[in-house]
This record gives C-alpha cells, sequence and structure tokens, in this order.
C-alpha cells in the first residue's frame, strides 16, 4: 500500500509542478534571493536524516522538459516519525531577517485508506546559525523552531481533470543577526509530503532617488518596526537644502522622506537628475523652479548659464535680479516751464521721450544761488519733494526775496549710474524772486503781568525778506474764540497791552510788515492776567498766585486720572464682556472656506523637519523648525496626510486646525499654521517638549509638590473655562490629550470632530474617523443619551485631576467598561489616590455629581485652585489623616461609652439630607458633633472644598434646624427636680 501512495503522490507532484511553472517567476524589487531550488543546476543533496526510508530527492521534468528537484516522504503508516531534512549553508548576505517560502503539497489523512493516528498534516521549520559550512550531519539540538506549518488544501484523490487541486504556499520570517549564515531543516513527524520548491530572500528598500538625493540599496533591520535611518547624497551639480534622510521600513518600502537637495545655479531638474540650462536659458538660484528663458535685451552664449549678460547699450542695476530684461537710461525732461510767485516757484516739464524700459525713473532738482552756486539750504521747501519724484510738477517755497536760483531736473533710472549717463539727461531753469512778506514772528514772550495789563516782547522773523516798517498785535479773551479781538501796532519789538480783565486768559498773535504786505500772524500765545495788583515775582509771577494755580492744576489732574482709570475699567469690563464664540467648521459647505479663515497658509519652505516623533491618526507626526520672515525661529510639531487620502479624510484631518485656528489662550495647544498648497497636507503646532501629561507624570512618579500638581490642575482648568465660554464641548478630556511644555506648562490639545455613539459598549463613542474612545472618562448622560455640555466635560476634568494626583495611573484600573458603567450608576466613584489632600478629593467628587447641574462650573474650579494656591495650608490635610482620625474615635467610642453618640448623630443627619459624602471631609476636619457643625461659615466650606452652592445651603440651614429641633426635644423631656 506504501508504494501505492507514493506512486499516486508522484502523479500528484508532476502535475502540480507543470501549472506552477508555468507561470513566469516574476520577484518583486525589494526581494533579494539566497536560495531558490528551482534554478539550482543539478541534485539538491541536502542532508537527510534517516538517510534511508525519510526524506527522498526526486527529480520531475517540468512542461520544458527541465528536471526540478523536489522532496518528498509519505511515512504514514509507521509511528513516531521523526525525518529531518537540512539545507546547505546559506550565508546571509548582511540580511538581518529572511524569509522562507515553502511550495509543497500535503495528502488528506482521511482519504489514505488504512491509515490510523500516526498521520499528521503538518511539518515544522527549524533554522541554525552558523559562521561556516562545516556541519555534514544534522544535529537537531542545534536548531532553533520556526514554526509548525500546516496547509491551507490538502488533497484527497489523484485526477488530473481535478480543478480543486492546489499547491500550498507558506512564508515565515527568520531573524539572523550573529552569524555569517545559516541553516534551515524540515521536520516530518508522520505526513505524506512534498517540497516542490523551497525560496529563501531577504527585503532591502531599493536604490531609489529622492527629492534630488541617491538614497542606496539599504537592507531591511533586524525588527518588524525597526526603520533603518539612511542619509542620502545629493546628485551631480547640486546641493543640500537641508540634509536628506529616508527611512527604510521592515516592508522595503521608504518612508518619511525629510530634506532633499536643490539643483546648482545653471542647472535644472530632469528625470531625477540635475541638467544644464541650454543656451538662450539661464538659472540665477538653487531654489529656482527651473530654466528660464533670458529676459529681453539679453543672451547666454554657453550651457549652464545662472545669469544673462546684457546686449550692448543695455544694462542692469546691481539691484535688478536676473529675470528682469536689460535696460537703458532715460533721456532728458523735456519743456521745463516756471512760474514766479514772490518767493515760492512752480517747476512743471514733461517727461523724457524716452524712459529707458524701466519704471523706476525720477527726477532730481538742484537749486543753487547763481551767485556763490551753493546748494539751497535745509529751510527752503518742496512739495511734494526733492529727490526720487514720480510726478513732473514740483512747489518751491521758503526762498530768499530778490535772490537768483538755477533748478536742475535730472531724469534717473535705475541703470543711469552703471551706463554712466550725466548732463545729457538734465534740463534747467533760472528764476528770480520778487519781493515777499516777513515769515510769522517765532515766539511772544510776557512780562509785568498785574491785573489789568501785561508786556510783551517777541524775536524778528527768521526771514524778513526786507526791512519791517512795523509789527501788529491781535489778542482776544480765550473763551471768545476771535469772535471779539483788539489790534493793537507797534514799531519795536515789544508792546505793554493795558485795559485787560483780572484773572483771565488772553490769547495774543504777532504779524511783521514789509513793503511787501503783512507777513502770516504768529502762532497763539495764551497768558493770563493776576489778582495782585503789583507785578508777578521774576517773570511776573505771584507767589500766592502761583500756589493757587498749582493747587488748581493738581486737582484738575487728580480729576482727570479718576476719569481716566475709570473710563479705562469700564472698557476692559465692557471688553471683557465680549466673548468670541466657537464656530463648528463642519457648517461650512466648503471646508477649504473654513480653513483659511480660521487658520494661517505656511510657505512649506519655512519648514524644516528633523526627526519623527510618531505615527498620527492621518499620517507621520514630526517635530521640526518654522522660520517665517520676520519672526524668530521655533521649533514645532508637524502633522501630515499620507497619501492617497479621500475627500473625507482631508476633510476630517484640516478640520481639527480650522477648530484650534480660533482659539487664542496660554493653555491651550497654539496653532501656527498649515500647508495647503502642497503637498502633502500639514497642520503646523508649536512643540511641546514633554509630551502627554499622562506619560510624563508617570515617568516623573512622586517627583513634584502638591502646588506643582495643583499649578497643572489651575492650568488646565483655565483652558477649559476659555472654551467653554467660546461654548465649545471638547468631548474628550483626558490626560493624555494634555501637553506639557518644558516649563510644565499644561494645554489642552486633541480637538478631534464630533463623535458617534456606538452599539458596542466597550467603544461607548468614536469620532467621525472611528478612533474609538474609552468610556471611563466620560459623563454618564453622555454615554446614555450623548449629552455632550461643559457639564460633561466638567466630569472628565474630575478624572484628570484623579490622574495627575495619581500620577498618570488608570481610572478604574483593571475593570472593563461595562463594570466602570454599572458601578458608576450604583453610585460608586474613585477614592482618593494616595496623599491625596482631602478638598482635592472633594472636589473631583463635585465634578462628579449625577445630576449636572450640581456640578461646579470650570470658572469656580478655577477660583477654588486660586484659593488654594493662596493658602497652601489647606493642601496638607490628607486622607491617611482621616483614617488616623477614625481609629482614634473608635478607641475613645471603646473607653468611654456614651461619648461617640453625638458622632454617629453626625453621619444619621448628613445621610437623612443626602450629604453623606462629606462625611469623611468634616470628620477629617474635626466636625465630629452637630455642636461644632454649628461653626460652618460660607468661609470654612471654601477651606473645606465643599463648593457646591445648594450643598453649602443645605449644610448651615439644616444644622441649625437640626440642633433647634434637639434643644426644644430636651425641653419636653426634663424632669424637674
Amino acid at each position: 500500500m506504501a508504494a501505492n501512495f507514493w506512486r499516486i503522490f508522484s502523479i500528484f507532484i508532476w502535475i502540480l509542478t507543470l501549472v506552477s511553472s508555468s507561470r513566469t517567476r516574476i520577484y518583486p524589487p525589494n526581494e533579494v534571493t539566497l536560495l531558490d531550488t528551482r534554478t539550482v543546476p543539478g541534485e539538491l543533496k541536502w542532508a537527510a536524516s534517516p538517510s534511508e526510508g525519510g526524506w527522498e530527492e526526486v527529480s520531475i521534468m517540468d512542461e520544458k522538459n527541465i528536471p526540478i528537484r523536489t522532496y518528498q516522504v509519505c511515512n504514514v503508516l509507521a509511528p513516531n516519525q521523526n525525518n529531518w531534512l537540512r539545507t546547505d549553508w546559506i550565508p546571509r548576505s548582511g540580511a538581518q531577517r529572511v524569509y522562507v517560502e515553502v511550495k509543497f503539497t500535503l495528502r488528506d489523512c482521511n482519504s489514505l485508506p488504512g491509515v490510523t493516528g500516526t498521520c499528521k498534516e503538518t511539518f515544522n521549520l527549524y533554522y541554525h546559525e552558523s559562521n561556516e559550512d562545516r556541519d555534514s550531519y544534522i544535529k537537531e539540538s542545534n536548531f532553533i523552531k520556526v514554526d509548525t506549518v500546516a496547509a491551507d488544501e490538502s488533497f484527497t484523490q489523484v485526477d488530473v481533470g481535478d480543478r480543486i487541486m492546489k499547491l500550498n504556499t507558506e512564508v515565515r520570517d527568520v531573524k539572523v543577526t550573529t552569524r555569517k549564515g545559516f541553516y534551515l531543516a524540515f521536520q516530518d513527524v508522520g505526513a505524506c509530503i512534498a517540497l516542490v520548491s523551497v525560496r529563501v530572500f531577504y527585503k532591502t528598500c531599493p536604490l531609489t532617488i529622492r527629492n534630488l538625493a541617491t538614497f542606496p540599496d539599504t537592507i531591511t533591520g533586524a525588527d518588524m518596526s525597526s526603520l533603518v535611518e539612511v542619509r542620502g547624497s545629493c546628485v551631480n551639480q547640486s546641493e543640500e537644502r537641508e540634509e536628506p534622510k529616508m527611512y527604510c521600513g521592515a516592508d522595503g518600502e521608504w518612508l518619511v522622506p525629510i530634506g532633499g537637495c536643490l539643483c546648482n545655479p545653471g542647472y535644472e531638474e530632469k528625470g531625477g537628475a540635475c541638467k544644464a540650462c541650454s543656451v538662450g536659458f539661464y538659472k540665477a538660484r538653487s531654489s529656482d523652479a527651473g530654466c528660464f528663458k533670458c529676459p529681453p535685451h539679453s543672451h547666454s552664449l554657453r550651457d549652464g548659464a545662472s545669469v544673462c549678460d546684457c546686449n550692448s547699450g543695455f544694462f542692469r542695476a546691481d539691484s535688478d535680479p536676473p529675470s528682469m530684461a536689460c535696460t537703458q537710461p532715460p533721456s532728458a525732461p523735456q519743456q521745463l516751464i516756471s512760474v514766479v510767485n514772490e518767493t515760492s516757484v512752480v517747476l512743471e516739464w514733461a517727461p523724457p521721450r524716452r524712459l529707458g524700459g524701466r519704471s523706476d525713473t525720477s527726477r532730481e532738482r538742484c537749486i543753487s544761488d547763481s551767485q556763490l552756486c551753493l546748494p539751497c539750504g535745509s529751510d527752503v521747501l518742496f512739495s511734494p519733494g526733492q529727490t526720487d519724484l514720480k510726478t513732473t510738477r514740483v512747489v518751491v517755497s521758503e526762498l530768499r526775496a530778490h535772490t537768483h536760483y538755477t533748478f536742475i531736473i535730472h531724469a534717473r533710472n535705475g541703470v543711469s549710474q552703471a551706463s554712466g549717463a550725466g548732463a545729457s539727461q538734465s534740463v534747467s531753469v533760472t528764476i528770480t524772486t520778487n519781493q515777499a512778506a516777513p515769515s510769522p514772528v517765532p515766539s511772544i514772550q510776557a512780562t509785568d503781568v498785574t491785573r489789568h495789563s501785561l508786556s510783551l516782547s517777541w524775536q524778528q522773523p527768521d526771514r524778513p525778506n526786507g526791512v519791517i516798517l512795523e509789527y501788529e498785535v491781535k489778542f482776544y479773551e480765550k473763551d471768545q474764540r476771535e469772535r471779539s479781538y483788539r489790534i493793537m501796532r507797534t514799531f519795536s519789538r515789544s508792546a505793554h497791552v493795558t485795559g485787560l480783565n483780572p484773572l483771565t486768559v488772553y490769547v495774543f498773535h504777532v504779524r511783521a510788515r514789509t513793503a511787501a504786505g503783512y507777513g502770516e500772524f504768529s502762532a497763539p500765545f495764551e497768558f493770563s492776567t493776576n489778582s495782585d495788583p503789583f507785578p508777578l515775582i521774576g517773570e511776573g509771577v505771584n507767589s500766592a498766585f502761583m500756589l493757587l494755580s498749582v493747587s488748581g492744576v493738581g486737582i484738575l489732574l487728580l480729576i482727570s486720572a479718576a476719569i481716566f482709570i475709570i473710563s479705562r475699567r469700564y472698557t476692559y469690563t465692557q471688553t471683557e464682556t465680549r466673548v468670541k464664540i466657537y464656530v463648528d467648521p463642519f457648517t461650512y459647505e466648503d471646508p477649504d472656506q473654513a480653513i483659511h479663515e480660521f487658520a494661517k497658509e505656511i510657505d512649506v519652505n519655512s519648514i524644516h523637519i528633523e526627526r519623527v516623533i510618531g505615527m498620527g491618526e492621518f499620517g507621520e507626526v514630526c517635530s521640526g523648525r518654522l522660520h517665517v520672515q520676520g519672526k524668530r525661529e521655533i521649533y514645532v510639531a508637524i502633522k501630515s496626510l499620507k497619501a492617497g487620502y479621500s475627500d473625507k479624510q482631508r476633510r476630517d484631518f484640516l478640520s481639527e486646525a480650522s477648530i484650534m485656528g480660533q482659539f487664542d489662550h496660554p493653555n491651550i495647544i497654539r496653532l501656527e499654521g498649515v500647508v495647503t498648497r502642497c503637498k502633502p497636507l500639514m497642520i503646523i503646532t508649536e512643540y511641546m517638549e514633554n509630551g502627554s501629561l499622562d506619560a510624563f507624570l508617570r515617568k516623573h512618579d512622586g517627583q513634584f509638590t502638591v502646588i506643582q500638581l495643583v499649578g497643572m490642575l489651575r492650568g488646565i482648568a483655565s483652558g477649559m473655562k476659555y472654551l467653554s465660554d467660546m461654548s465649545y464641548v471638547h468631548r474628550d478630556l483626558a490626560a493624555r490629550n494634555i501637553l506639557v511644555n518644558s516649563n510644565l506648562v499644561c494645554k489642552v490639545s486633541d480637538f478631534g470632530l464630533s463623535r458617534v455613539l456606538e452599539d458596542d459598549p466597550e467603544a461607548a463613542y468614536t469620532t467621525r474617523v472611528r478612533r474609538k474612545i474609552p468610556i471611563r472618562w466620560t459623563a454618564p448622560e453622555a454615554i446614555a443619551y450623548r449629552k455632550f455640555t461643559t457639564a460633561s466635560d466638567v466630569w472628565s476634568y474630575g478624572i484628570v485631576m484623579w490622574e495627575v494626583v495619581s500620577y498618570g495611573e488608570r481610572p478604574y484600573w483593571d475593570m472593563n467598561n461595562q463594570d466602570v458603567i454599572k458601578a458608576i450608576e450604583e453610585g460608586y466613584r474613585l477614592p482618593a489616590p494616595m496623599d491625596c489632600p482631602v478638598v482635592l478629593h472633594q472636589l473631583m467628587l463635585d465634578c462628579w455629581e449625577r445630576e449636572r447641574a450640581e456640578r461646579p462650573t470650570f470658572s469656580q474650579i478655577l477660583n477654588m485652585l486660586d484659593k488654594l494656591i493662596r493658602n497652601p495650608g489647606t493642601l496638607r490635610r490628607t486622607g491617611g489623616e482621616r483614617y488616623i482620625l477614625w481609629i482614634l474615635i473608635c478607641l475613645v467610642c471603646v473607653v468611654v461609652p456614651g461619648v461617640c453618640v453625638s458622632e454617629w448623630s453626625v453621619c444619621e443627619w448628613l445621610q437623612s439630607v443626602g450629604l453623606e459624602r462629606y462625611r469623611d471631609t468634616l470628620a477629617a476636619a474635626g466636625y465630629t458633633s452637630l455642636e461644632s457643625l454649628l461653626a460652618l461659615t460660607h468661609q470654612e466650606l471654601d477651606r473645606l472644598g465643599i463648593i457646591t452652592p445648594t450643598h453649602r445651603d443645605i449644610l448651615i440651614a439644616s444644622v441649625q434646624q437640626e440642633m433647634l429641633s434637639q434643644m426644644q426635644h430636651m425641653q419636653h423631656t426634663m424632669v424637674p427636680v
């Protein structure tokens, strides 16, 4: 019967071999074959144990009459089979992990007549590392088992036309890193099996060019999760823009390209190489996209030009970019005319006939005194200016009277200096100014001030423009505002004004007159008369009047300051009440409109990726640097959207940036901007050096003071208050979604999308991108009825408090989600962590109130934490003191029976009013009797951390009512002596 098995089995192998060999074997380019029995000429002659009756090498001819070597064994009738087959020594050629592909066929044990339980349908694969091929026999103890291999398909009968028969193909991977090579071994334990082919290969990331950097053929790492960092080298005629790096993944794929190269000036990228710009083309900078045709009036006569030379007669300024056409200097201005008006002149001209092909043509006037040939001084005024004029008209004023001036108008552009063009580009005119009125008097002084008079003096005008014939003084009371004024004239530079009212402020103007007429009045000067009939001391200032004036000014200043402060406070209050409201980006029909409204677009060239720090939901998360023009360079985190994304994935990815872009708070992660105009899409945020809060606390377990922990909680509460004020509900507040920077500042992050509740109780709810979120941070009403509000965020904040104080311990420990839901419904709440102050645990319990309305607001939480920070003594009492106090109370109760009646009445009373949760808090603070509870005040309740308004009112009012009831009961039960 065994011979019959072998005959049937050999025929079947031959059929399957023909089927498999008829197909051309093409292996992926990232696989390097170390052994393929299909290509080995001649016999394999592998070592077999036992040498007879076990594995047998069989030669079969394929359809091209080429022999194929196979191994088969079919000792299914004999028990306790242990047949070994070992390959020749295989050098690993630098591979750290190899893959073994085995094609085999196997007979179904149930189809073999007369076979008992000795038949098997599996075989074992082993390997052994060695530095050289020196083992001539098989030593089983040296081999390490890789796996037990079973067939997906087994045959039951031999029928050439049976299309059900298939060849099994199994691949296993083996880590080989300690020796130069290795052996493979196959162990049969009683199967009817044939090894049709064995191929051993390893994977590489093939030679590639990415971003003009060459990355060599790289062998993958030893572990399936390892990434091999490879530095690329720039191709010929290129330079590094940023150090080119990529990572070789375990599957032979290149990942996360960072940096790259740019073609040198004069070369452009073509087909992954840098090719020289041809004649007539140029490339000025490495960062330019490619070669450009030479601009007008320029040329290049060789390949690889970085700039085009100007044609003869054309020029390029130093500041002109290479892309600008070569130009010529302008011709001279035309038709210069002048109009003189006393000491002013209006100059007008026509533009040059030839501008030279530039838009930066300007004009300059050179003005000089014709007698001395000197440039005009700075006191001469030009409107709109003296140089770099873009107009063809200028007004020159403040000239000297009866003086000759020469005006030279130059036409210049950016290449005038380079071309050496000079006088040929200018036109000139000479004029003579007329007689003019004097300029205003510069200043006025007052002396000898009395009740009804004062004396004035002034300086001569800076430009008299002739002989001063007289001065005119105009004055009026300040309150009259020039409605009624008086005029007096004098030939000197002083005047004595009389007939004034006492204690009155007067406004004075003075102007001068020459033969050309009056000049303009001076600026107004104010002086006040005195109440004293005698002159003021010194400059006419009486000491009593000075004291009165100073006092009055002081009072006015105080009133002004008070009005300013009140107005600023009112303005500040009004500003604070205007709260920005969050806008849901999913209400926008076009997601790009939302992202461009709330997020700033960043040029991808200003981002420098340095390293991969994790894998996000949509792609890689990297750290790097952002350098925006005009700002200092900062470290940032970069989230990228992996290739092949759908429209929905793109919208979901950018929506988080649309949300973050609306927030501006020191405890909210800051969005720097987005990259949407090129691929990959990126979200750029500030970089938080210490990562997520839960991992950071676990790493530094027990290393912070309570005040530091409360400071972290205070920052989180501040950020959440800001979000709640904006009517934004976070829905996923947890320590894992709080990021910590190098200064231990905690910032709320992970502004995911709206969640959808699932039927699976273990999932609780998921985001639109199906990201599972545990329910142990979620409020009961959010789990049961999908009611996500700020109150549900407060519940989550209580869990975050517990995480922080316990240094990142998992809430509810190993309880599954269903048990957590059930426990919360039954009133269970997390106990205080070790060394947790009572007041903090009480705040947690308030956050975990079943009724949403009973939970504190984030504003109340923030105020409570601020009080704790200002009064750190309230944080010294921990849960451990509570247990010691209970032990002492119990001991007293045993020694002195009856003394504990009031303690038990406190417990019963708290239970009767539904506030038994405060039993431990009150006991730890020393409130062990109803009499002691009479001392409770709102300030004391603040110190104990009891901040729920309803509970505070019940505690204060009910204890008084209870004590009154007990006193009345005692009066009724008293027996007179």
